[in-house]
């Protein structure tokens, strides 16, 4: 396979942008299926990359899914990923592997809540990428209004592409930039495409918009620059412009159309061979054991690299999606897990199209492929003896939610055993532990919805026969004042003993991570032991001493000390930090904290007031509110305890014609007096 016509892209959005419609088009046009599945399965059969029964009910993707398809003799691997913030490791795995993505974005809503997330993932792994604004035939659509967005909220140099002939019910074709030609649509489906010159009345904002359109391009070519200013551009050469500035970030071409009603698809599909880049492109680099960066090079005859970014467990085994990134791996080769240094040998080696796949007997560097009956982790390194390297993980946000689960008998104690292991394998962000004083077995999750979904499959895929006790908030603790301690650990009971001195300050780090800074001089506490004062730290902030809940924002500085030649030890050191730590805290003026979600709220300006009140009722912060014509857009920032059920009564508020998405925001202080019902509760508890 030639990598030059390789493209790995991922399709990323808000919840309800078209992703999931968008991809079901893609795969009509490039003749991967014969006919168009609807999401929410209102065809009976749902779209062909929800797979799971859930995500036909529910018409939400939970599980990425991906496929591969071809297009004018280029091979595109396909990644469908999920638009609801619970299932954001599934978007982080993903786009850890993809070359380059379509940020899809609704003409109406325009950059909502989750796209501010999905832009966030896609810059934090140097992701290159188109924006397709969808739904241009709704009602209130302003793609324009939507490239301002995405420079002005997101800072991304978007430039239009394409301009629409018509919006709403009126949107009838679209307006290539390039070419200066016009596509119209035709058919019981929009099946037939016409290339016809611009209508006269749109010429003129056409010029004015290619205009731009050059303008931005040519930062990127000098020789269309040079064209430009002497008017005799070629379409290569602002092709190759917009390519480069797409590769590099610095340019975000817009393209606009309506997957539902299958007009821009096509074009689109052009777009992704024209501006994303394939596998070459893409600079990738891997540890040695060393931590010595090692450059991955995408050709056959290097030694093999892959990552391991989904896995799945299957009827006969589990499913690991592999990308790879340099050399070849063949049916029946053997490679090593650089976490385990275990071998393995590839069995069945398959490409998959969504919940289907077709056995391959090799795959080339770039490709993204899937090995059976593989026993490995998420984010494993694959390589073959010639090379030791590791490629970084993927970062996994920690859980904000929690729930109780009540099973009914052996039999059901079994059977969740299996699920639990099999989930907690599949998502790191999905974790389970046994309360040791209930007994109760606890799941924790990213909101209501991931921990929902999980349930419901555990009793449909697994047969458990549960109940759910109340959600359960992961509060915070965190220390109030700067304190400064000196701190000495001495212990002798004959033999060698223990001994280390430790002299720093306590304070607040101003955000929610825990920081140790070292800056010990001279070597009063010796460098090795600086490891062991580290981990003393980060043990003793497990538990607080308060609620139980972990500690977070707090910094340690260790600028003193004193060790013994003999009696001095990491651990002694480990101990010291430790104990310094416990008892300063427990004597300290403590904080607690709650997790606050940032809320995103699309209503019928008739129910703004409702709406209003309602946050209000919750403790929740209004931060802004959009007005538009008819339509009111707010944005609030509310506890995480308060929105339990609150799908349910926004549902009422605005009978039912109201959308919301959440995503973590931060930690905030309790207010006093619910710090102190919390405690009680607690207590009561125990």
């Amino acid at each position: 396979m030639d990598t030059h016509k390789l493209r790995n892209i991922g399709i990323s959005a808000h919840i309800d942008s078209g992703k999931t419609t968008l991809t079901e088009r893609i795969l009509f046009y490039c003749r991967k299926i014969h006919r168009i599945g609807e999401v929410k399965g209102k065809d009976g059969v749902g779209a062909t990359m929800d797979s799971m029964e859930l995500e036909k009910e529910r018409g939400i993707t939970i599980s990425s899914a991906t496929t591969n398809v071809s297009w004018k003799k280029h091979q595109i691997n396909i990644i469908d990923t999920p638009g609801h913030v619970d299932f954001t490791v599934e978007v982080e795995n993903a786009l850890r592997v993809l070359d380059g993505a379509i940020l899809v974005l609704c003409s109406v809503g325009g950059v909502q809540s989750q796209s501010f997330t999905v832009d966030r993932q896609m810059k934090r792994y140097g992701v290159p990428r188109l924006a397709f604004v969808n739904k241009c035939d709704r009602v209130g659509a302003n793609p324009e209004k939507v490239k301002e967005q995405l420079c002005e909220k997101l800072g991304h140099n978007a430039v239009l592409m394409q301009i629409p002939i018509g919006l709403g019910n009126d949107f009838q074709g679209i307006i290539d930039l390039v070419t200066m030609r016009a596509y119209f649509y035709e058919g019981e489906n929009n099946e037939i495409v016409l290339e016809r010159d611009i209508p006269a009345d749109k010429l003129d904002y056409a010029n004015e918009k290619r205009e731009e359109l050059l303008d931005a391009a040519s930062m990127f070519c000098d020789d269309l620059a040079e064209a430009f200013l002497e008017g005799n551009e070629t379409h290569e050469m602002i092709y190759e412009a917009v390519r480069a500035g797409t590769i590099s970030r610095e340019l975000t071409p817009v393209f606009i159309g309506s997957a539902i009603k299958n007009k821009g698809v096509r074009l689109l599909l052009d777009a992704v061979l024209k501006y994303l880049p394939n596998p070459h492109d893409m600079e990738n680099t891997a540890l040695s054991p060393k931590n010595e960066v090692i450059p991955l090079v995408c050709e056959d005859n290097k030694p093999t690299v892959g990552l391991a970014f989904k896995l799945e467990n299957q009827q006969y085994g589990q499913l690991t999606y592999l990308r790879i990134y340099q050399g070849v791996i063949s049916k029946g080769s053997t490679l090593i897990n650089r976490r385990t240094n275990k071998k393995i040998k590839v069995g069945r080696l398959v490409k998959m199209h969504a919940a289907s796949m077709e056995d391959i007997t090799s795959a080339s560097a770039g490709d993204i492929v899937a090995l059976f009956g593989v026993d490995c982790a998420l984010g494993d390194t694959f390589t073959d003896s010639s090379i030791n390297c590791s490629l970084k993980s993927t970062f996994t946000p920690e859980p904000i939610i929690s729930l109780a689960l009540i099973v009914a008998d052996n039999k059901s104690k079994d059977a969740l055993s299996k699920a639990l292991n099999r989930f907690t394998k599949e998502d790191p962000t999905f974790k389970t532990f046994v309360d040791e004083e209930t007994g109760e077995t606890i799941i924790s999750g990213m909101g209501e919805l991931h921990l929902n979904v999980y349930v419901e499959r555990m009793r449909r895929e697994y047969g458990v026969s549960l109940d759910v006790g109340a959600p359960r908030v992961a509060y915070r603790e965190t220390l109030a004042k700067t304190v400064n301690f000196d701190y000495t650990h001495k212990k002798q009971s004959g033999g060698r003993g223990q001994y280390a001195r430790v002299v720093g300050v306590f304070e607040s780090s101003g955000e929610d991570d825990n920081v140790f800074v070292d800056e010990i001089k001279g070597g009063v506490i010796p460098h090795n032991f600086m490891q062991g004062c580290e981990k003393g730290f980060k043990s003793a902030l497990v538990k607080g001493a308060l609620t139980g809940f972990p500690i977070i924002g707090t910094r340690i500085t260790l600028n003193d000390g004193h060790f013994h030649p003999v009696d001095s030890s990491m651990l002694a050191f480990e101990i010291a930090v430790r104990s310094a730590f416990r008892q300063i805290y427990s004597n300290s003026n403590i904080r607690i904290l709650e997790p606050v979600m940032k809320l995103s709220i699309e209503t019928p300006s008739e129910f703004r007031s409702n709406i209003i009140a309602l946050i209000n009722q919750r403790r929740g912060l209004i931060v802004e509110t959009i007005i538009e014509d008819d339509f009111t857009k707010v944005e609030a920032e509310i506890p995480l305890s308060e929105t339990f059920g609150f799908a349910t009564v926004l549902r009422s508020a605005s009978q039912g014609k109201s959308d919301f998405s959440m995503e973590f925001y931060k930690y905030k202080e309790l207010p006093l007096q619910l710090a102190e019902e919390l405690i009680k509760n607690l207590e009561e508890d125990k």
